[in-house]
């Protein structure tokens, strides 16, 4: 528990100070377009880091990068809680995305190492989910009740520290196997290589099926135009589905061709129904949990290292967040809302016609 406590705070922290922003992006921004890239620069910011840190948390250890993640988010917690110009929010979003992205690799590469890890996977993955729930209902209800677009961003602001100060107490540098034996630099970007070419589909899915729930979330206060308390709880609806379906799949083994065919078909028809009904969001969110888990599940299988496979794992996910949230609010400003959400709906059923080419194995199993 000296362990898993700092990286389960830590993550639900994290998330929490990252969603805060979400239902007040129209009083820090005008239009979709910058609110979009306020949005996605904090997962500009993760896509920059995760591989490094994936491969770092092989070489040197993953608490150090623990720490570092959550050093950092803390710093950008106190940077975004300063009332300042929409430039400025996007450079203290990047900063907050490279504490996540040094963080929530190096956890997951030490969860996913150690014994029970689909259950430990299991916790992390709905606590991450559980911090976005909080962190966007909380600052819908604050907002009006407090000191106005701020209040969410400064309250986790000042909870981040907590998580920070109980990683002071893990030991040392270690992985999650001791029975790991050293490996080389050029093994290490040798299995990298070996897992990604096998594996390309799996990460194109990532990007695509991930991305999707960044983009909806980007999307939806503006599409919406409600306050941000209703625009936080309709949101929300998206993560108690997630949370759902990571404790229900972390207890199943899902083949991941299968089930990301499925709910990349699922997906696309979620992301028509939340055109005309904030009900698809239950769809986006227990899909995107169902994805999430079953690719965990099976990188576990692939390597006693996991820090470059979650770093691969973070890189694919954080570069949907950042990619589709943008690219769909562009398309929203420039040709309209149902413009949008068909693009994310065709992108959803590309994957289901590709996902098929994925060999989903890798031909050597490293110690």
């Amino acid at each position: 528990m000296r362990t898993r406590l700092p990286l389960f705070a830590g993550v639900f922290m994290i998330m929490a100070l990252s969603n805060a922003i979400v239902p007040v992006l129209p009083s820090l921004a005008p239009g979709t377009a910058l609110q979009g890239a306020i949005y996605a620069a904090y997962f500009l910011g993760a896509f920059i880091l995760v591989l490094p840190a994936g491969f770092l948390a092989d070489r040197i250890g993953e608490i150090p990068l623990i720490r570092a993640g959550l050093l950092f988010t803390c710093i950008s917690g106190v940077l975004l809680s300063l009332p300042s110009s929409p430039m400025f929010i996007l450079a203290a979003r990047i900063v907050e995305g490279v504490g996540a992205g040094l963080f929530v690799p190096a956890s997951l590469a030490l969860l996913n190492s150690m014994p029970g890890h689909e259950r430990q996977s299991g916790y992390f993955m709905a606590l991450m989910n559980l911090g976005l729930l909080v962190g966007l209902l909380f600052t819908g209800w604050l907002v009006p009740r407090w000191i106005g677009p701020y209040s969410g961003i400064v309250l986790f602001s000042v909870a981040s520290f907590v998580p920070l100060a109980l990683s002071l107490g893990m030991n040392g540098k270690s992985h999650g196997r001791p029975e790991v034996t050293p490996e080389t630099a050029e093994d290490t970007f040798a299995r990298m290589k070996a897992v990604f070419s096998s594996s390309f589909w799996l990460w194109v899915s990532a990007v695509v099926i991930i991305g999707i729930t960044g983009a909806l979330t980007a999307l939806h206060p503006e599409y919406s135009n409600l306050s941000p308390e209703i625009v936080s709880q309709e949101i929300a609806m998206m993560n108690l589905a997630t949370i759902a379906a990571v404790m229900i799949t972390s207890h199943a083994r899902l083949p991941p061709v299968p089930a990301i065919r499925a709910a990349a078909i699922a997906m696309a028809a979620g992301v028509v129904v939340t055109f005309f009904s904030v009900w698809g969001f239950l769809i986006i969110g227990w899909m995107a949990g169902m994805v999430m888990i079953s690719q965990l599940a099976y990188l576990a299988n692939l390597s006693a290292r996991q820090g470059v496979l979650m770093g691969l794992f973070n890189t694919a996910s954080y570069g949907g967040m950042t990619l589709l949230p943008f690219l769909s609010g562009l398309i929203a400003q420039l040709a309209g809302f149902p413009a949008a959400f068909a693009a994310l709906a065709v992108s959803a059923l590309l994957v289901a016609a590709t996902i098929g080419r994925c060999t989903c194995s890798v031909s050597v199993r490293s110690p």
